[in-house]
């Protein structure tokens, strides 16, 4: 059995940069040997859930541009599962979820750069899902119920965001982190542990800084649908926590 996670994507540069984080992901990932991993992206956003379904080789998406050429070199060659795929979609559409396959889309960077920190030999199957920010929160947390049980199967659920992601108020080179960012994550902690939902589905209204943390939901969400899909009778645990550049967020939590 695996858990499902959120895990934080951040910044690109941590596919090629030795921190604390990626040296926590990799040794994290060690003991965590699933047979399929199915993660939700922030960087695909579609009105209807859109499943990737391939067995070959996925194209390694660079969607970001002005960073060094050695990120550019790197090609996270996994491939997919057309029966993993067809899993997950007939899960959504048991719970009335619209949803649809793709079978030509790459891995773009929310998905590899973690990826390629964990499991470096790219020999586990991926599927890579979308996300519709528009959706509100309880809907999203149903998106993640409707693949409750994933886990008892070997196959890793990966929500993967950022919790406090303004790239607007990123302090480059600074190393402490400011504390309405803190705050929001704090109060974040708080109501996943002891699993307040309804605070949670209202988190732009009752959290602290909810407007500053989050001006555009697309990162948040895949947290929420993490959380969805983890085991509810066990208590989430937060199993990284740093902040880069002030206010970038690297919370990480185990469902």
């Amino acid at each position: 059995m695996v858990p499902s996670l959120f895990l934080a994507h951040g910044s690109p540069m941590l596919a090629i940069e030795n921190t604390e984080y990626t040296g926590f992901l990799k040794k994290f990932a060690q003991p965590i040997k699933p047979k399929a991993i199915v993660i939700f992206t922030a960087h695909w956003e579609s009105d209807i859930l859109t499943i990737s379904s391939t067995e070959h080789v996925y194209e390694t998406i660079y969607d970001f541009y002005g960073f060094p050429d050695e990120l550019y070199s790197i090609k996270y060659q996994a491939k997919g599962s057309k029966q993993i795929a067809s899993m997950v979609e007939e899960r959504f559409k048991k719970h009335r979820i619209a949803a649809r396959q793709d079978t030509a889309r790459g891995l773009d960077h929310g998905s590899w750069t973690l990826l390629y920190r964990m499991y470096p030999e790219a020999d586990i199957p991926v599927v890579q899902v979308s996300v519709n920010p528009y959706l509100v929160a309880e809907e999203q947390f149903k998106i993640g119920q409707a693949l409750q049980g994933m886990g008892k199967e070997d196959i890793l659920v990966i929500g993967s965001g950022v919790t406090v992601h303004n790239l607007r108020a990123v302090k480059w080179g600074e190393t402490t982190p400011e504390p309405w960012a803190v705050e929001f994550d704090d109060w974040l902690i708080d109501k996943i542990q002891n699993r307040e939902l309804p605070s949670l589905f209202h988190y732009e209204k009752e959290a602290p800084h909810a407007r500053l943390a989050v001006p555009r939901p697309e990162h948040f969400v895949p947290l929420l649908i993490a959380m969805g899909s983890g085991n509810q009778e066990t208590e989430a645990k937060v199993i990284h926590r740093s902040y880069d550049m002030g206010s970038l967020s690297y919370l990480c939590l185990q469902f």
